[in-house]
């Protein structure tokens, strides 16, 4: 009988040490993107959120983390589920058992924390578990027990250097960091600044993007404070695009697939710094730190129609997200049209870079929206000497066409040797499309929606051919008639035109 207890104590004992070498950890090697899946990767493959199914397809695309939220049921079992309720059942006063009597889409029950963890170690140390402690309903204390149930089982399985907690109860997080300080953890909930943090033991700031945008400085105060920076819930483009080009740490996204596929496109990953932006995240007037205006109605050489004015929200505004230029029939002294034109000030002023603005353009035969660039201090003389950049131009009666140009002293409009392209682009009116330069000092190429449409390369053959050494800065506009945009006439039974803009993005590389 002895021999036998002693047989079953051995057996044991290598069992155990099976189990530690099973879940003993190298140290990960993480993905090297800035892609967390959102519930996991569920939505392109139609998976159950939160599952075990969805987590795995995080890692199957390499995700750098996949998120997850844990809940706590009456009995203290530690569960995966987004929701207070499980089909109708509330998670923290219903016993495990009686979740398990419902599935999710895909046939799994309700994951445990531990299953689920397991899953997340089991032949990856590239996708690391972003963890969402979600706060109790019941009370802080019970929350609080909650995050220390959820540490011991980390520590239990030798997970921790896969591991990254989130919450919206930032109480549960301090608790946590003086537990176990310097575990990574992130703040949900957007009220605290990067030095508040900090001084909580809270590394990292995971904010809704629109808290970012309406607290710019909290970017370079977190990364100043050693703050990692994190955004939910981005799934467009135009938002990835602008937290990359922020150079944020994270992107918590429902649509991984997008964001594993942009990033290595955005401007930054080819070594683009953004150093002067407007993303219209307000309301009211442009910001006049970054904008200014020409003012007046004296044709500006093209003898165009317009009274360009200050200020005026009927010609110019910013809300939802956009800025509107708005062209408008109204007589302004012996100008039959106002309009605006904006100038970028302040450090809105480069020499080479990469300068995009994504916009939609006005309807109607007479309307001429640009986007273009004049130089700040006009070193080699009057137009066109000093050179003119028209990174986009439509005229209304050539409605389908957008055209990329330049003019110099030696290549202008005037003596019809300007360099031009123009490309056909039928939806400019009712779908936005980016415009770009990417400048230095041999060449300017024109880009439409990230594909090259045009290039103006330097001759070396000095400044009447190439005056694009020198500092340039940015227009936005609508004029109305002129010698190019007019004609064909204006149509009488034109009211307003406008054009819409959601961006405007400077960077510059290590050249400038």
């Amino acid at each position: 009988m002895k021999r036998c207890i002693f047989y079953v104590f051995v057996l044991m004992a290598i069992s155990a040490c099976s189990e530690t070498r099973k879940l003993s950890r190298t140290k990960p090697a993480f993905a090297p993107n800035i892609v967390v899946a959102h519930r996991g990767a569920f939505k392109k493959n139609k998976l159950p959120e939160n599952s075990i199914a969805s987590l795995q397809e995080a890692i199957r695309l390499g995700c750098t983390g996949s998120e997850f939220d844990v809940r706590m049921t009456a009995d203290d079992s530690l569960v995966i589920n987004h929701d207070p309720n499980y089909f109708s059942l509330p998670i923290e006063k219903t016993n495990y058992a009686a979740l398990l009597t419902h599935t999710l889409s895909n046939g799994e029950k309700i994951p445990t924390l531990r299953e689920y963890i397991l899953a997340g170690i089991n032949n990856n140390n590239r996708t690391r578990l972003v963890c969402e402690i979600k706060p109790s309903e019941i009370s802080k204390e019970r929350g609080q027990r909650i995050a220390e149930k959820v540490l011991a089982l980390v520590k239990e399985l030798r997970a921790a250097p896969m591991i990254t907690y989130i919450s919206f109860d930032y109480d549960m997080l301090k608790h946590m960091a003086a537990l176990q300080p310097g575990t990574p953890m992130q703040y949900l909930d957007g009220n605290k600044t990067p030095e508040e943090l900090k001084a909580d033991g809270i590394s990292g700031a995971d904010y809704h993007y629109s808290v970012f945008k309406a607290h710019p400085d909290w970017i370079k105060r977190a990364k100043q404070n050693n703050i990692r920076l994190n955004a939910w819930t981005v799934n467009d483009a135009e938002t990835m695009d602008w937290l990359i080009a922020e150079g944020f740490d994270f992107i918590t996204t429902n649509e991984p697939e997008l964001l594993l596929e942009r990033a290595p496109q955005a401007p930054s990953a080819k070594g683009w710094k953004l150093v002067w932006n407007d993303e219209f995240d307000y309301r009211g007037l442009p910001d006049s730190s970054k904008w200014g205006y020409d003012v007046g109605g004296h044709g500006w050489g093209n003898h165009e129609l317009q009274y360009y004015t200050k200020g005026d929200t009927n010609n110019v505004i910013v809300k939802n997200g956009r800025l509107t230029i708005t062209a408008m029939r109204k007589q302004e002294g012996a100008n039959s049209w106002t309009s605006t034109r904006l100038i970028s000030k302040n450090k809105g002023d480069w020499q080479y870079g990469r300068i995009e603005v994504k916009a939609k353009l006005p309807d109607g035969r007479g309307m001429w929206p640009a986007i273009w660039m004049l130089p700040t201090d006009w070193a080699y003389g009057d137009w066109p000497a000093s050179g003119e950049i028209d990174m986009m131009e439509n005229v209304g009666f050539k409605p389908d066409s957008v055209y990329f140009s330049v003019h110099t002293k030696s290549f202008n409009h005037m003596i019809g040797t300007q360099k031009t392209r123009g490309i056909s682009l039928p939806d400019n009116r009712t779908a936005y499309h980016v415009y770009a330069i990417e400048w230095d000092k041999d060449r300017i190429q024109f880009f439409c929606d990230d594909v090259q449409v045009h290039q103006f390369a330097n001759t070396g053959k000095g400044f009447a051919e190439w005056p694009f050494d020198k500092r340039f800065h940015l227009l936005l506009n609508i004029a109305v008639g002129g010698d190019w945009g007019g004609q064909m006439g204006v149509d009488e039974r034109l009211i307003t035109g406008a054009m819409e803009v959601e961006y405007v993005r400077v960077y510059v590389n290590g050249e400038w």
